[in-house]
Protein backbone atom coordinates (compact mmCIF):
# COMPACT_ATOMS: atom_id res chain seq x y z
CA UNK A 1 0.00 0.00 0.00
CA UNK A 2 1.41 3.33 -1.14
CA UNK A 3 1.70 6.45 0.84
CA UNK A 4 -1.32 8.48 0.54
CA UNK A 5 -0.63 11.60 -1.51
CA UNK A 6 -1.15 14.66 0.65
CA UNK A 7 -3.87 16.47 1.59
CA UNK A 8 -4.03 19.86 1.93
CA UNK A 9 -3.71 21.13 5.28
CA UNK A 10 -5.82 24.42 6.24
CA UNK A 11 -2.98 27.50 6.64
CA UNK A 12 -3.89 29.31 9.39
CA UNK A 13 -0.28 31.12 9.92
CA UNK A 14 2.19 32.17 7.02
CA UNK A 15 5.54 30.75 7.54
CA UNK A 16 6.55 33.87 9.12
CA UNK A 17 3.59 33.50 11.76
CA UNK A 18 4.58 29.91 12.55
CA UNK A 19 8.15 30.47 13.31
CA UNK A 20 7.54 33.96 15.15
CA UNK A 21 4.67 31.59 17.19
CA UNK A 22 7.25 28.78 17.75
CA UNK A 23 9.80 31.04 18.77
CA UNK A 24 7.85 33.53 21.23
CA UNK A 25 6.49 30.01 22.70
CA UNK A 26 10.61 28.98 23.66
CA UNK A 27 11.86 32.30 24.53
CA UNK A 28 8.58 32.67 26.76
CA UNK A 29 7.60 29.71 28.13
CA UNK A 30 10.33 29.48 31.00
CA UNK A 31 13.49 26.72 30.64
CA UNK A 32 11.17 23.64 32.31
CA UNK A 33 9.47 21.47 30.68
CA UNK A 34 6.70 21.60 33.30
CA UNK A 35 6.97 25.91 32.76
CA UNK A 36 6.19 24.99 29.07
CA UNK A 37 3.26 23.08 30.17
CA UNK A 38 1.97 26.04 32.20
CA UNK A 39 2.64 28.51 29.38
CA UNK A 40 0.49 26.83 26.73
CA UNK A 41 -2.20 26.34 29.68
CA UNK A 42 -2.10 29.94 30.03
CA UNK A 43 -2.17 30.56 26.31
CA UNK A 44 -5.25 28.23 25.64
CA UNK A 45 -7.06 30.18 28.48
CA UNK A 46 -6.20 33.67 27.11
CA UNK A 47 -6.25 33.26 23.21
CA UNK A 48 -7.16 30.23 22.04
CA UNK A 49 -6.93 30.92 18.34
CA UNK A 50 -3.31 31.40 19.00
CA UNK A 51 -3.02 28.42 21.42
CA UNK A 52 -4.65 25.85 18.52
CA UNK A 53 -2.66 27.37 15.67
CA UNK A 54 0.49 27.22 17.77
CA UNK A 55 -0.69 23.17 18.63
CA UNK A 56 -1.22 22.42 14.90
CA UNK A 57 1.27 23.66 13.19
CA UNK A 58 4.31 22.63 15.50
CA UNK A 59 2.58 19.65 16.77
CA UNK A 60 6.00 17.45 16.71
CA UNK A 61 7.24 19.92 19.24
CA UNK A 62 4.50 21.18 21.10
CA UNK A 63 2.92 17.93 22.16
CA UNK A 64 5.53 16.59 24.17
CA UNK A 65 4.95 19.52 26.81
CA UNK A 66 1.25 18.80 26.50
CA UNK A 67 1.12 15.29 27.17
CA UNK A 68 3.81 12.38 27.75
CA UNK A 69 6.29 13.24 28.70
CA UNK A 70 5.28 16.34 30.78
CA UNK A 71 1.66 15.70 31.79
CA UNK A 72 3.30 12.96 34.30
CA UNK A 73 4.85 15.51 36.27
CA UNK A 74 2.00 18.22 36.08
CA UNK A 75 -0.07 15.22 37.23
CA UNK A 76 1.84 14.80 40.38
CA UNK A 77 1.90 18.28 40.85
CA UNK A 78 -1.84 19.45 39.71
CA UNK A 79 -2.85 19.97 43.08
CA UNK A 80 0.12 22.09 43.82
CA UNK A 81 0.65 24.43 40.59
CA UNK A 82 -2.52 26.77 40.71
CA UNK A 83 -4.39 24.85 37.66
CA UNK A 84 -8.04 25.99 36.56
CA UNK A 85 -9.69 22.13 35.41
CA UNK A 86 -11.18 22.65 32.04
CA UNK A 87 -12.91 19.07 32.86
CA UNK A 88 -15.98 17.61 34.37
CA UNK A 89 -15.46 16.17 37.84
CA UNK A 90 -17.87 13.32 39.27
CA UNK A 91 -17.65 12.38 42.28
CA UNK A 92 -18.71 9.68 44.68
CA UNK A 93 -20.65 12.21 46.44
CA UNK A 94 -22.43 12.83 42.75
CA UNK A 95 -24.29 9.63 42.90
CA UNK A 96 -28.05 9.51 42.08
CA UNK A 97 -27.24 13.01 40.32
CA UNK A 98 -24.50 12.12 37.29
CA UNK A 99 -26.86 12.63 34.66
CA UNK A 100 -28.22 15.97 35.44
CA UNK A 101 -24.40 17.12 36.17
CA UNK A 102 -23.83 16.05 32.49
CA UNK A 103 -26.53 18.25 31.36
CA UNK A 104 -25.44 20.93 33.43
CA UNK A 105 -22.20 21.35 31.04
CA UNK A 106 -22.29 24.36 29.33
CA UNK A 107 -21.09 22.85 25.75
CA UNK A 108 -23.82 20.31 25.16
CA UNK A 109 -22.77 19.21 21.60
CA UNK A 110 -20.37 16.42 22.91
CA UNK A 111 -18.68 13.99 20.51
CA UNK A 112 -15.60 12.73 22.24
CA UNK A 113 -14.94 12.40 25.93
CA UNK A 114 -11.85 11.46 27.60
CA UNK A 115 -12.18 9.52 31.09
CA UNK A 116 -9.85 8.64 34.13
CA UNK A 117 -10.36 7.13 37.42
CA UNK A 118 -6.90 8.28 38.34
CA UNK A 119 -5.46 5.15 39.27
CA UNK A 120 -2.68 4.11 37.38
CA UNK A 121 -1.51 7.52 35.80
CA UNK A 122 1.46 6.38 33.47
CA UNK A 123 4.01 4.74 35.41
CA UNK A 124 3.39 7.06 38.57
CA UNK A 125 0.40 4.83 39.83
CA UNK A 126 -2.91 6.12 41.58
CA UNK A 127 -3.00 10.26 41.40
CA UNK A 128 -6.46 10.29 42.54
CA UNK A 129 -8.46 13.95 41.42
CA UNK A 130 -5.32 15.01 39.85
CA UNK A 131 -5.65 12.28 36.84
CA UNK A 132 -7.57 14.92 35.54
CA UNK A 133 -4.45 16.14 34.11
CA UNK A 134 -4.96 13.28 31.99
CA UNK A 135 -7.69 13.34 30.31
CA UNK A 136 -7.11 16.86 29.97
CA UNK A 137 -4.06 16.26 28.03
CA UNK A 138 -5.16 13.21 26.18
CA UNK A 139 -7.92 14.78 24.45
CA UNK A 140 -6.22 17.53 23.26
CA UNK A 141 -4.39 15.30 20.77
CA UNK A 142 -7.56 14.35 19.27
CA UNK A 143 -7.58 18.11 17.78
CA UNK A 144 -4.20 17.89 17.26
CA UNK A 145 -3.77 14.80 15.32
CA UNK A 146 -7.21 14.56 13.74
CA UNK A 147 -8.54 17.52 13.84
CA UNK A 148 -11.68 16.66 16.15
CA UNK A 149 -13.69 20.35 16.73
CA UNK A 150 -12.20 20.86 20.50
CA UNK A 151 -15.31 22.71 21.38
CA UNK A 152 -17.24 18.71 21.27
CA UNK A 153 -14.33 17.10 23.31
CA UNK A 154 -14.93 16.66 27.19
CA UNK A 155 -12.23 15.28 29.88
CA UNK A 156 -13.75 13.85 32.87
CA UNK A 157 -11.79 12.74 35.93
CA UNK A 158 -14.09 9.94 38.23
CA UNK A 159 -13.37 11.00 41.59
CA UNK A 160 -13.19 7.79 43.66
CA UNK A 161 -10.72 8.68 45.95
CA UNK A 162 -7.34 7.12 46.15
CA UNK A 163 -5.17 4.64 48.66
CA UNK A 164 -2.38 7.57 47.98
CA UNK A 165 -2.01 8.24 51.46
CA UNK A 166 0.69 11.13 51.41
CA UNK A 167 -1.49 12.84 48.47
CA UNK A 168 -4.85 12.93 50.28
CA UNK A 169 -3.52 14.13 53.22
CA UNK A 170 -2.25 16.84 51.73
CA UNK A 171 -3.65 20.37 52.47
CA UNK A 172 -3.70 21.63 48.65
CA UNK A 173 -5.64 18.02 47.37
CA UNK A 174 -8.43 18.80 45.91
CA UNK A 175 -10.03 15.23 45.71
CA UNK A 176 -12.18 13.06 47.78
CA UNK A 177 -9.60 12.20 51.02
CA UNK A 178 -10.53 8.66 51.42
CA UNK A 179 -9.90 5.21 50.26
CA UNK A 180 -11.03 3.89 47.16
CA UNK A 181 -14.23 1.96 47.56
CA UNK A 182 -15.28 -1.98 47.35
CA UNK A 183 -15.83 -3.09 43.75
CA UNK A 184 -19.57 -3.15 44.57
CA UNK A 185 -19.63 0.58 45.37
CA UNK A 186 -16.90 1.51 42.54
CA UNK A 187 -19.02 -0.85 39.76
CA UNK A 188 -22.49 1.02 40.66
CA UNK A 189 -21.08 4.53 40.41
CA UNK A 190 -19.17 3.68 37.43
CA UNK A 191 -22.80 2.20 35.63
CA UNK A 192 -24.46 4.93 36.56
CA UNK A 193 -22.25 7.30 34.84
CA UNK A 194 -22.35 4.73 31.70
CA UNK A 195 -25.89 4.89 31.82
CA UNK A 196 -26.12 8.92 32.23
CA UNK A 197 -23.81 9.07 29.60
CA UNK A 198 -25.77 6.96 26.88
CA UNK A 199 -28.98 8.98 28.39
CA UNK A 200 -27.24 12.19 27.34
CA UNK A 201 -25.23 11.54 24.08
CA UNK A 202 -26.01 8.48 22.75
CA UNK A 203 -23.58 8.43 20.01
CA UNK A 204 -20.29 9.76 22.13
CA UNK A 205 -16.84 8.34 21.60
CA UNK A 206 -15.60 7.18 25.15
CA UNK A 207 -12.09 6.52 25.56
CA UNK A 208 -11.06 4.73 28.52
CA UNK A 209 -7.85 6.29 30.67
CA UNK A 210 -5.34 4.87 33.09
CA UNK A 211 -7.37 2.70 35.30
CA UNK A 212 -6.17 0.55 37.02
CA UNK A 213 -5.51 -3.26 35.82
CA UNK A 214 -8.03 -4.51 37.83
CA UNK A 215 -10.72 -2.41 37.22
CA UNK A 216 -9.17 -1.99 33.56
CA UNK A 217 -10.11 -4.93 31.91
CA UNK A 218 -13.57 -5.33 33.68
CA UNK A 219 -14.98 -1.81 33.02
CA UNK A 220 -13.64 -3.01 29.07
CA UNK A 221 -15.27 -5.91 29.03
CA UNK A 222 -18.47 -4.85 30.61
CA UNK A 223 -19.11 -2.02 28.25
CA UNK A 224 -17.38 -2.37 25.10
CA UNK A 225 -20.17 -4.53 23.04
CA UNK A 226 -23.15 -1.92 23.77
CA UNK A 227 -21.04 1.50 23.82
CA UNK A 228 -18.52 3.36 21.83
CA UNK A 229 -15.93 3.17 23.67
CA UNK A 230 -12.50 1.76 24.14
CA UNK A 231 -9.42 1.79 26.32
CA UNK A 232 -6.55 3.28 25.06
CA UNK A 233 -4.05 2.05 27.43
CA UNK A 234 -4.71 -1.35 26.36
CA UNK A 235 -6.51 -1.06 22.70
CA UNK A 236 -4.40 2.25 21.60
CA UNK A 237 -1.10 1.16 22.78
CA UNK A 238 -1.73 -2.90 20.81
CA UNK A 239 -2.21 -0.67 18.17
CA UNK A 240 0.91 1.07 17.97
CA UNK A 241 2.86 -1.37 19.04
CA UNK A 242 1.52 -4.14 16.06
CA UNK A 243 2.60 -1.02 13.68
CA UNK A 244 6.02 -0.85 14.88
CA UNK A 245 6.23 -4.65 14.67
CA UNK A 246 5.22 -4.21 11.06
CA UNK A 247 7.21 -1.42 10.06
CA UNK A 248 10.60 -3.15 11.81
CA UNK A 249 9.56 -6.55 9.11
CA UNK A 250 9.46 -3.89 6.34
CA UNK A 251 13.43 -2.89 7.57
CA UNK A 252 14.23 -6.78 8.69
CA UNK A 253 12.26 -8.62 6.94
CA UNK A 254 10.12 -11.83 7.54
CA UNK A 255 6.50 -12.60 8.43
CA UNK A 256 4.80 -11.57 11.90
CA UNK A 257 4.19 -15.24 12.75
CA UNK A 258 7.59 -15.92 12.34
CA UNK A 259 8.79 -14.11 15.55
CA UNK A 260 9.19 -14.52 19.18
CA UNK A 261 7.93 -11.83 20.99
CA UNK A 262 8.67 -11.78 24.77
CA UNK A 263 6.86 -8.60 26.88
CA UNK A 264 8.26 -6.93 30.38
CA UNK A 265 5.60 -6.33 32.48
CA UNK A 266 2.21 -8.14 32.01
CA UNK A 267 -0.60 -5.69 32.62
CA UNK A 268 -2.94 -3.71 30.18
CA UNK A 269 -0.52 -2.38 27.86
CA UNK A 270 1.32 -6.14 27.74
CA UNK A 271 -1.92 -8.03 27.58
CA UNK A 272 -3.49 -5.70 25.16
CA UNK A 273 -0.31 -5.55 22.66
CA UNK A 274 -0.35 -9.35 23.02
CA UNK A 275 -3.60 -9.98 22.06
CA UNK A 276 -3.36 -7.71 18.94
CA UNK A 277 -0.75 -9.31 17.68
CA UNK A 278 -1.94 -12.91 18.23
CA UNK A 279 -5.24 -11.53 16.61
CA UNK A 280 -3.23 -10.37 13.60
CA UNK A 281 -0.79 -13.97 12.95
CA UNK A 282 -4.70 -15.75 13.47
CA UNK A 283 -6.22 -13.28 10.93
CA UNK A 284 -3.56 -12.40 8.56
CA UNK A 285 -1.06 -15.30 8.08
CA UNK A 286 -3.75 -18.54 9.03
CA UNK A 287 -2.19 -19.50 12.57
CA UNK A 288 -4.56 -20.77 15.12
CA UNK A 289 -5.78 -18.69 17.94
CA UNK A 290 -3.64 -20.84 20.47
CA UNK A 291 -0.45 -20.79 18.01
CA UNK A 292 -0.62 -17.34 17.56
CA UNK A 293 -0.63 -16.61 21.21
CA UNK A 294 2.34 -19.13 21.88
CA UNK A 295 4.58 -16.90 20.14
CA UNK A 296 3.66 -14.21 22.54
CA UNK A 297 5.47 -14.34 26.32
CA UNK A 298 5.09 -12.12 29.50
CA UNK A 299 7.18 -11.43 32.42
CA UNK A 300 5.60 -9.84 35.47
CA UNK A 301 6.94 -9.12 38.41
CA UNK A 302 7.42 -12.71 39.71
CA UNK A 303 9.09 -14.04 36.51
CA UNK A 304 7.49 -15.89 33.56
CA UNK A 305 4.02 -15.69 33.23
CA UNK A 306 3.60 -19.62 32.84
CA UNK A 307 0.69 -22.67 33.24
CA UNK A 308 2.41 -23.73 36.06
CA UNK A 309 1.76 -20.59 38.22
CA UNK A 310 -1.42 -20.79 40.25
CA UNK A 311 -1.46 -17.17 41.12
CA UNK A 312 -2.00 -15.51 37.40
CA UNK A 313 -4.88 -12.63 37.09
CA UNK A 314 -7.26 -13.53 34.76
CA UNK A 315 -6.13 -11.38 31.89
CA UNK A 316 -2.89 -13.25 32.30
CA UNK A 317 -4.18 -16.90 31.41
CA UNK A 318 -4.29 -16.44 27.70
CA UNK A 319 -0.58 -16.53 27.95
CA UNK A 320 0.66 -18.71 30.12
CA UNK A 321 2.14 -21.17 28.24
CA UNK A 322 3.74 -24.98 28.92
CA UNK A 323 7.06 -23.89 29.61
CA UNK A 324 10.02 -23.78 32.40
CA UNK A 325 9.69 -21.13 35.15
CA UNK A 326 12.52 -18.49 34.72
CA UNK A 327 12.50 -15.25 37.40
CA UNK A 328 14.25 -13.04 35.46
CA UNK A 329 14.40 -11.45 32.42
CA UNK A 330 17.70 -12.59 30.87
CA UNK A 331 16.85 -16.41 31.97
CA UNK A 332 14.14 -16.06 29.27
CA UNK A 333 15.91 -14.20 27.03
CA UNK A 334 18.33 -16.86 27.27
CA UNK A 335 15.55 -19.95 27.23
CA UNK A 336 13.39 -18.54 24.71
CA UNK A 337 15.68 -16.45 22.16
CA UNK A 338 13.12 -13.83 21.19
CA UNK A 339 13.59 -12.14 18.04
CA UNK A 340 11.46 -8.82 19.70
CA UNK A 341 11.31 -8.08 23.33
CA UNK A 342 8.96 -4.83 24.48
CA UNK A 343 9.32 -3.37 27.83
CA UNK A 344 5.78 -2.12 29.73
CA UNK A 345 7.13 -2.28 32.73
CA UNK A 346 7.57 1.33 34.26
CA UNK A 347 10.99 0.14 35.74
CA UNK A 348 13.66 2.02 34.38
CA UNK A 349 17.33 0.26 33.21
CA UNK A 350 15.39 -3.15 33.09
CA UNK A 351 17.06 -3.37 29.39
CA UNK A 352 20.49 -3.75 31.04
CA UNK A 353 23.83 -4.29 28.92
CA UNK A 354 23.46 -8.22 28.99
CA UNK A 355 20.04 -8.39 27.82
CA UNK A 356 20.79 -5.98 24.87
CA UNK A 357 24.28 -7.57 24.29
CA UNK A 358 22.65 -11.19 24.39
CA UNK A 359 19.69 -10.10 22.14
CA UNK A 360 22.60 -8.57 19.30
CA UNK A 361 24.23 -11.73 19.88
CA UNK A 362 20.78 -14.02 18.99
CA UNK A 363 19.75 -11.77 16.05
CA UNK A 364 20.94 -9.94 12.98
CA UNK A 365 18.48 -6.88 14.20
CA UNK A 366 17.12 -7.04 17.18
CA UNK A 367 13.84 -5.71 17.96
CA UNK A 368 13.95 -3.62 20.88
CA UNK A 369 10.71 -1.76 22.13
CA UNK A 370 11.15 0.39 25.65
CA UNK A 371 7.58 1.67 25.91
CA UNK A 372 7.78 2.42 29.47
CA UNK A 373 7.09 6.46 30.08
CA UNK A 374 7.48 9.19 31.18
CA UNK A 375 11.45 9.22 30.12
CA UNK A 376 12.64 8.81 33.45
CA UNK A 377 10.78 5.10 33.19
CA UNK A 378 12.16 3.88 30.12
CA UNK A 379 13.58 0.43 30.06
CA UNK A 380 16.71 1.75 28.09
CA UNK A 381 17.69 4.84 26.20
CA UNK A 382 18.00 4.89 22.31
CA UNK A 383 21.87 5.56 22.80
CA UNK A 384 22.24 2.15 24.93
CA UNK A 385 20.15 -0.05 22.60
CA UNK A 386 22.62 2.09 19.46
CA UNK A 387 25.52 1.03 21.54
CA UNK A 388 24.99 -2.13 22.35
CA UNK A 389 23.97 -3.86 19.49
CA UNK A 390 26.89 -1.88 17.39
CA UNK A 391 23.77 0.34 15.23
CA UNK A 392 21.64 -2.69 14.81
CA UNK A 393 18.93 -2.61 16.56
CA UNK A 394 15.88 -1.67 15.16
CA UNK A 395 14.37 0.76 17.87
CA UNK A 396 11.09 2.32 19.44
CA UNK A 397 10.09 4.21 22.54
CA UNK A 398 7.23 5.12 24.58
CA UNK A 399 9.15 8.77 25.19
CA UNK A 400 11.17 10.74 22.66
CA UNK A 401 14.55 10.08 22.37
CA UNK A 402 16.89 12.44 20.19
CA UNK A 403 18.28 11.21 16.60
CA UNK A 404 22.14 9.73 17.55
CA UNK A 405 24.94 9.95 14.55
CA UNK A 406 26.89 6.18 14.98
CA UNK A 407 29.84 5.54 13.10
CA UNK A 408 28.88 8.02 10.26
CA UNK A 409 24.88 7.13 9.93
CA UNK A 410 22.19 8.85 11.37
CA UNK A 411 19.92 6.61 13.04
CA UNK A 412 16.38 7.71 14.35
CA UNK A 413 14.18 6.89 17.62
CA UNK A 414 10.53 6.61 16.14
CA UNK A 415 8.30 6.98 19.61
CA UNK A 416 5.50 4.66 19.62
CA UNK A 417 2.87 7.77 20.12
CA UNK A 418 -0.25 6.67 20.51
CA UNK A 419 -1.33 9.84 19.11
CA UNK A 420 -1.00 8.26 15.62
CA UNK A 421 -3.77 5.27 16.56
CA UNK A 422 -6.20 6.98 18.71
CA UNK A 423 -7.29 10.36 17.36
CA UNK A 424 -7.98 9.11 14.13
CA UNK A 425 -9.87 5.60 15.27
CA UNK A 426 -12.03 8.10 17.30
CA UNK A 427 -13.06 10.01 15.15
CA UNK A 428 -13.43 7.75 12.17
CA UNK A 429 -15.99 6.36 15.15
CA UNK A 430 -17.60 10.15 15.51
CA UNK A 431 -18.15 10.17 11.65
CA UNK A 432 -19.68 6.77 11.10
CA UNK A 433 -21.70 7.14 14.45
CA UNK A 434 -20.05 3.88 14.78
CA UNK A 435 -22.27 1.19 17.62
CA UNK A 436 -18.84 -0.45 18.94
CA UNK A 437 -14.73 -0.50 18.55
CA UNK A 438 -13.79 -3.78 18.16
CA UNK A 439 -10.57 -5.43 17.67
CA UNK A 440 -9.95 -5.91 14.17
CA UNK A 441 -10.74 -1.45 13.92
CA UNK A 442 -7.15 -1.42 15.88
CA UNK A 443 -5.68 -3.88 13.38
CA UNK A 444 -6.97 -1.81 10.46
CA UNK A 445 -5.66 1.27 11.78
CA UNK A 446 -1.95 -0.73 12.55
CA UNK A 447 -1.63 -1.85 9.24
CA UNK A 448 -2.61 1.23 7.88
CA UNK A 449 0.22 3.30 10.01
CA UNK A 450 2.82 0.74 9.50
CA UNK A 451 2.63 0.79 5.51
CA UNK A 452 2.87 4.86 5.49
CA UNK A 453 7.46 5.02 6.21
CA UNK A 454 9.08 5.78 2.96
CA UNK A 455 11.87 3.47 2.07
CA UNK A 456 13.99 6.85 3.44
CA UNK A 457 12.49 6.85 6.43
CA UNK A 458 12.84 2.96 6.91
CA UNK A 459 16.56 3.18 5.83
CA UNK A 460 16.97 5.72 9.35
CA UNK A 461 15.55 3.12 11.48
CA UNK A 462 12.19 5.19 11.54
CA UNK A 463 9.24 3.04 11.50
CA UNK A 464 6.43 5.09 11.60
CA UNK A 465 6.45 8.53 8.87
CA UNK A 466 7.30 11.30 10.28
CA UNK A 467 4.99 12.93 13.19
CA UNK A 468 4.95 15.76 11.37
CA UNK A 469 2.87 14.77 8.71
CA UNK A 470 0.30 13.30 11.33
CA UNK A 471 -2.69 15.14 9.49
CA UNK A 472 -2.16 13.21 6.48
CA UNK A 473 -1.52 10.27 8.39
CA UNK A 474 -4.61 10.34 10.32
CA UNK A 475 -6.83 11.31 7.17
CA UNK A 476 -5.62 8.11 5.71
CA UNK A 477 -5.89 6.12 9.09
CA UNK A 478 -10.09 7.87 9.52
CA UNK A 479 -10.54 6.88 5.78
CA UNK A 480 -9.21 2.85 6.12
CA UNK A 481 -11.30 2.65 9.68
CA UNK A 482 -14.57 4.67 8.38
CA UNK A 483 -14.42 2.31 5.50
CA UNK A 484 -13.84 -0.81 8.00
CA UNK A 485 -16.62 0.23 10.14
CA UNK A 486 -18.81 0.90 7.23
CA UNK A 487 -18.14 -2.38 5.30
CA UNK A 488 -19.11 -4.44 8.45
CA UNK A 489 -22.42 -2.53 9.45
CA UNK A 490 -21.06 -1.41 12.47
CA UNK A 491 -21.03 2.40 11.37
CA UNK A 492 -23.14 4.81 8.39
CA UNK A 493 -21.31 6.39 5.95
CA UNK A 494 -20.68 9.80 6.97
CA UNK A 495 -22.34 12.64 5.79
CA UNK A 496 -21.48 14.59 2.62
CA UNK A 497 -19.17 11.14 1.95
CA UNK A 498 -21.74 9.51 -0.31
CA UNK A 499 -20.94 9.14 -3.89
CA UNK A 500 -17.35 9.33 -3.09
CA UNK A 501 -14.81 6.87 -3.63
CA UNK A 502 -14.37 4.23 -0.70
CA UNK A 503 -11.63 2.03 -2.13
CA UNK A 504 -8.36 2.48 -2.02
CA UNK A 505 -8.15 5.90 -3.78
CA UNK A 506 -8.04 9.10 -1.94
CA UNK A 507 -11.19 10.40 -2.25
CA UNK A 508 -12.31 9.35 1.14
CA UNK A 509 -8.73 10.45 2.19
CA UNK A 510 -9.76 13.61 1.27
CA UNK A 511 -13.16 13.74 2.70
CA UNK A 512 -11.56 12.90 6.23
CA UNK A 513 -8.86 16.03 5.76
CA UNK A 514 -11.88 18.04 4.88
CA UNK A 515 -13.63 16.94 7.80
CA UNK A 516 -11.06 18.41 10.17
CA UNK A 517 -11.45 21.24 12.44
CA UNK A 518 -8.97 24.03 12.47
CA UNK A 519 -8.83 27.45 13.84
CA UNK A 520 -9.86 29.45 10.70
CA UNK A 521 -13.07 26.91 10.59
CA UNK A 522 -14.82 28.16 13.55
CA UNK A 523 -15.39 30.92 15.43
CA UNK A 524 -17.12 29.49 18.97
CA UNK A 525 -14.19 29.33 21.20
Amino acid sequence: MPPPAPVKEPEDMDVEERQAAKSAFLSEAGPRPIDKYMYLRDLREHDTTKYYQLMLNNAQQVLPFIYTPTVGQACQEYHSLGIKTRGLYLSLTDRGSILSKLRAWPQQDIQVIVVTDGERILGLGDLGANGMGISEGKIELYTAAAGVDPSKCLPIALDVGTNNVKLRESPEYRGLRCPRPSDEEYDAFVDEFMQALKEWRPHVLLQYEDFGNHNAFRVLEKYQKGFCCFNDDIQGTAGITLAALLGALRIRGGRLSEQRILFLGAGEAACGIATLISYCMHRREGLSEEASRQRCYLIDSKGLVVASRTDLQHHKEPFAHDAPFVSTLIEAVRMLKPTAIIGVSAVPNTFNEEVIRTMAEMNERPIIFPLSNPTSLSECTFEQAIKWTDGRVIFASGSPFDPIEYKGELHNAPQANNAYIFPAVGHAAVLTRAKTIPQAVFLVAAEQLAAMATLKELQTGSVFPQFSNIRNISAAIMAAVVRYLVNTGLGSVPAGWEGHDSGEGLDWRHMAASAMWSPASSSRL
